[in-house]
């Protein structure tokens, strides 16, 4: 390797795709090459470092030991190369290529609309395979390389992920209209009375709105669990129940006049909503103008107060 005449520097990109797709399919599509081709590299790549590079286990290819010290290395020089070559190394309008998000219902919901508007536009060859998961599964996924980006609330990353914050998020309630008595029921009480909507993928999650409510010696009942953000403001209008989630995802509810939309009685801290992806992507000049189209779409969300109920 300390000899690089004669040696197919194509064959290095192929090998920074495989190592971070970790998929022969994938990285065909990624390289638009065909499935035979990639897979003769790799044997090429194979007898090049004299070592298996990528093993299958369990149905899945896992990076060997030689793999994972060259490829921080390898994606580095291979971004320097292409800055070297200029910005014709990539062009979002001309760029044809599958991502694959993670995101919970909520990060769909604010977030996607939004994208995908901006992919249209911009960057109408960049497709998307949305998945929904939990957060222990997300964060699996990315560092699997089953996974392109994840959205979500990760309080904890495992090594080798690397974050960026898009939103801080306030918590907000929704409620009916006509179930509310006046600004009575902003207050503690009236809101413990009432039962309410829990947006979680399991039975008894802890949420961070019932441990502030923990904090200050309370408790709420939790008439309803589902794991879709999508249904819970339905189940609010003609009942008594109450939603409490992220603002966000309330903001097209603001002018429902059948629903009512307040801020919680009782303090709950905000929580950093971000995009999680593998170190691996670093160097891929799709991946980075991905993470940058999703960071613009934060942006864009209205970040206003709550206007009085």
């Amino acid at each position: 390797m300390n000899n690089l005449r004669g040696i197919d520097l194509n064959l290095l990109v192929v090998l920074d795709a495989l190592l971070a797709e970790r998929h022969v399919s994938r990285t065909a599509t990624r390289l638009n090459m065909s499935q035979p081709a990639v897979s003769h590299a790799l044997a090429r790549l194979r007898l090049l470092f004299d070592d298996p590079l990528l093993i299958r286990r369990g149905g899945q290819l896992v990076a060997s030991a030689r793999a994972l010290e060259i490829a921080p290395a390898l994606s580095e020089a291979l971004r320097q190369m292409r800055e070297v070559l200029g910005p014709g190394g990539f062009v979002a309008a001309q760029e044809k290529r599958t991502f694959r998000l993670a995101m919970s219902d909520y990060g769909s919901a604010v977030f996607l609309p939004g994208l995908t508007r901006l992919l249209r536009l911009k960057a109408p060859g960049i497709d998307l395979v949305i998945t929904q998961s939990s957060r222990e599964a997300m964060l699996r996924q990315v560092l699997d390389g089953d996974c392109d980006l994840a959205l979500g609330v990760f309080p904890d990353l495992p090594e080798r992920l690397e974050v960026g914050r898009l939103t801080v998020e306030h918590f907000a309630c929704l409620a009916d209209r006509e179930r509310m008595s006046g600004r009575e029921w902003l207050d503690i009480e009236a809101y413990l009375s009432r039962p309410h909507v829990l947006v979680a993928m399991k039975d008894g999650a802890n949420t961070e709105i019932d441990t502030a409510l923990r904090m200050i010696g309370h408790r709420r009942r939790i008439a309803v669990t589902l794991p879709h953000w999508g249904n819970a403001p339905r189940l609010i209008q003609g009942t008594d129940l109450v939603l409490t989630v992220a603002r966000n995802a309330l903001v097209a509810y603001e002018n429902d006049p059948s629903l009512i939309v307040f801020e919680p009685p009782f303090e709950i801290p905000p929580f950093a909503f971000v995009q999680v992806w593998h170190e691996r992507r670093g160097g891929d000049p799709a991946h980075a103008w991905l993470r940058s189209a999703v960071a613009d779409v934060a942006k864009g969300l209205r970040q206003s107060a709550l206007p009085p109920p």
